[in-house]
């Protein structure tokens, strides 16, 4: 019995987590930034991987510099990559790619860019069929379509939904 109610328990890092991206979709981004770094502090480099992609993922959202962004998406893929065969993170996989693959254009890295796209693309099979997975997809189509007309990130539609699976 407890085995099974610690299955069905929430997560309380997760939990907080989401507390936090809520405060910066409400438009406090500084707070949340900082809510969210004293959270790195509290779980470390060594947390649980779930817990440093989602965090390091929503990190990134609350960067100001593309470098500083592309840092936090990056941690977030490694920690992804430390977890799959344990937890089976494939569906934040497309996200996180479509993610660098932005980082990367405001960078002018293209050639990268299209690396994370094409990652991106190829993940998108374990997105489901609903609103995020569809927004998910959309948006990595919208990327492929700016890159494949002149190669840089151009107008306002191209980047990729900030929101992420908990």
């Amino acid at each position: 019995m407890a085995e099974r109610q610690e299955r069905t328990a929430p997560d309380a890092v997760l939990s907080r987590i989401g507390q936090v991206v809520m405060l910066h979709h409400a438009g406090d981004r500084e707070e949340a930034r900082r809510r969210l770094l004293d959270l790195w502090t509290e779980i470390g480099e060594h947390g649980q991987p779930l817990h440093r992609c989602t965090l390091a993922h929503y990190l990134a959202d609350t960067q100001d510099d593309p470098s500083d962004e592309l840092a936090w998406d990056l941690r977030a893929l490694s920690a992804a990559d430390e977890a799959e065969g344990a937890v089976g993170l494939r569906g934040f996989y497309p996200s996180l790619h479509l993610n660098l693959a932005a980082d990367y254009v405001k960078l002018g890295r293209t050639e990268a860019a299209r690396s994370h796209l094409h990652r991106a693309r190829g993940a998108a099979a374990a997105l489901g069929d609903d609103g995020y997975g569809n927004g998910v997809r959309a948006a990595i189509t919208r990327l492929e379509l700016r890159l494949g007309d002149d190669g840089g990130p151009g107008g306002e539609s191209w980047g990729p939904p900030r929101q992420r699976p908990m």
